[in-house]
């Protein structure tokens, strides 16, 4: 899961450097382990990327050098490949015009994607980075469209590159392209898996004129000042020109379906945030709501004294429970918030260690009491187990648990880092044997169509209709069909298991193991850079 964004300002005197810092710091909950900008300024590309948080990777003399009125930002953590700088975004290749990409989400056909990048069109891939493939395929074709001549101007040129690339690429992705001296196009996967918005101001320097931002989320849009226009449709692309400053659309797959990522509503996107003409933070309430009726169901006689969330996703389900059950709700755990979030750390033991780092516990809101912790969903229930005896060590007399997401069983293939099957506490147990698991009196796991209904209850048929929802985390049904095998299965255990991450760390920092054969972050850069992941690509 990754944040991505772009902009252009009417006004070609003034610099984008400040506001994608801004955005990206927002989005920052969609990956932690990287960050890039890059601007361009007079057809030259101006480039910053590195590991860590984006407060850190930029500093007052990285955003001097990042000029310019159009601009892509990014935000990483991996899910599979390495984590090396060298996969940091946005990625570059010189040929043609000089094109950037920042990219959210997972190809599922990488294999094929390869063998075709090398093989038919003869270009190097110098990473093992999805990413680097969505960059080739488009700038492949943007070449192919150059050959055809001058009777196609280049917004035509770049919505049929667009087209050739979803055609092409499997999966759930969304992404930018920044082609120099031409302009910016967002797009989004044929299913809709992976959020994308457009967002628009009247510019405050140019009368008549707008400016332009697209991004994962709207709170992006919101913090920016910005209106929130739309969601990108599936199979859509969107086109901002960077000479004239106009916005054009195309839908490159008519045929195209919404079939976004729920994992989305429960737990990655912010709660201010607008998704496909559906707020998260009132889903998320729906949620409380649904996983409460079904506690009622099962257990009407229970005992609960308090209800407890899990912060910080879980606390809008956790109120409505609270409210639909009859019982007090209470700020029980406190959150160090300069701690990453455990679900994206890698390695067992790094988690299992970040969890009493991450939060302690209020114990008089526990001493005694039968307490109902809610979670917005268990993983591999490494930081449930851990909460659930701190719960125990503030006094609590019982406790109880609740998920308002339904057991996940599978593997997500689409950019969010749930990771392989024999990982994931859900995996062959039922509610009983994961509440003994995780230590705790019962537990209730939402129900998949109740899930569903929560969002599916509070959607706009004039914004977005949905034809069905990505749950393949929950149901085992990935909407990207046939090409989901078990021989994919075992690919991604290669890529995803623990072992393998540790080991390709290992590689990056000069240990043993045999490593990803990723770059260093110098050889990854194009001429012209100056510094770690930094410097000035020039293109003229």
């Amino acid at each position: 899961m990754c944040g991505i964004i772009a902009l252009l300002l009417a006004d070609q005197g003034e610099h984008v450097n400040q506001m994608l810092f801004d955005g990206l710091t927002v989005l920052q909950h969609r990956g932690q382990d990287a960050a890039g900008i890059v601007t361009a300024e007079r057809r030259r590309l101006h480039l910053r990327k590195n590991n860590g948080l984006v407060k850190d990777v930029f500093g007052a003399h990285h955003m001097a050098e990042l000029r310019g009125n159009v601009g892509l930002g990014h935000c990483r953590y991996p899910t599979a490949g390495s984590s090396s700088c060298a996969e940091a975004q946005p990625l570059y290749t010189n040929y043609p015009h000089g094109i950037c990409v920042a990219h959210n989400g997972n190809l599922t056909n990488t294999d094929a994607l390869e063998t075709l990048v090398r093989d038919k069109y003869m270009r190097h891939i110098n990473t093992d980075s999805d990413s680097e493939l969505l960059l080739n395929i488009f700038a492949e074709e943007m070449a192919q469209q150059a050959k055809l001549g001058e009777d196609k101007d280049d917004k035509d040129k770049v919505f049929s590159s667009i087209s050739n690339v979803l055609q092409n690429c499997e999966g759930g992705y969304a992404g930018m392209y920044l082609v120099n001296g031409i302009g910016i196009v967002g797009f989004r996967d044929p299913h809709g898996i992976r959020p994308i918005v457009l967002g628009s101001r009247p510019s405050p320097t140019q009368p008549g004129k707008t400016d332009y931002v697209m991004a994962s989320e709207s709170v992006a849009i919101d913090t920016l000042g910005f209106s929130l226009t739309r969601d990108i449709r599936p199979g859509e692309a969107v086109f901002l020109d960077m000479r004239s400053g106009e916005i054009s659309t195309h839908q490159c797959l008519p045929e195209a379906t919404l079939s976004p990522c729920i994992f989305e509503y429960v737990y990655f996107a912010r709660p201010d945030s607008i998704m496909d003409g559906v707020s998260v933070y009132e889903t998320r309430l729906k949620m409380g709501e649904k996983l409460a009726q079904k506690i009622m169901r099962k257990i009407p006689d229970h005992d609960i004294d308090v209800v407890i969330p899990i912060p910080d996703t879980s606390r809008t389900s956790g109120l409505q429970v609270a409210y639909a059950i009859g019982r007090p709700f209470r700020e029980g755990f406190i959150k160090n918030r300069y701690i990453a979030r455990t679900f994206i750390m890698p390695g067992q033991k790094a988690r299992k260690k970040s969890v009493r780092l991450k939060l302690n516990t209020i114990k008089s809101e526990f001493a005694g009491r039968n307490v109902l912790l809610v979670d917005d969903s268990i993983v591999r229930g490494t930081t449930a187990r851990e909460i659930v005896q701190m719960a125990r060590d503030a006094g609590a007399k019982n406790v109880y648990f609740c998920s308002a997401a339904p057991p996940i069983r599978y593997p997500n293939i689409y950019g969010i880092d749930i990771p392989t099957r024999h990982e994931l506490v859900a995996y062959q147990r039922e509610e009983a044997d994961v509440a003994k698991h995780i230590g705790c009196e019962w537990m209730v796991y939402q129900d998949l169509p109740d899930l569903e209904e929560s969002v599916k209850s509070l959607e706009d048929p004039s914004k977005a209709t949905f034809k069905s929802f990505d749950c393949s985390c929950f149901s085992g049904t990935y909407v990207t069909g046939e090409t989901i095998d078990n021989d994919y299965f075992k690919r991604l255990h290669d890529k995803r298991n623990d072992a393998a991450k540790q080991e390709r760390q290992l590689s990056q920092s000069g240990g043993s193991g045999s490593g990803s054969g990723s770059p260093t972050a110098v050889e990854a850069m194009p001429p012209g850079s100056s510094e770690g992941c930094e410097g000035m690509v020039n293109n003229q």
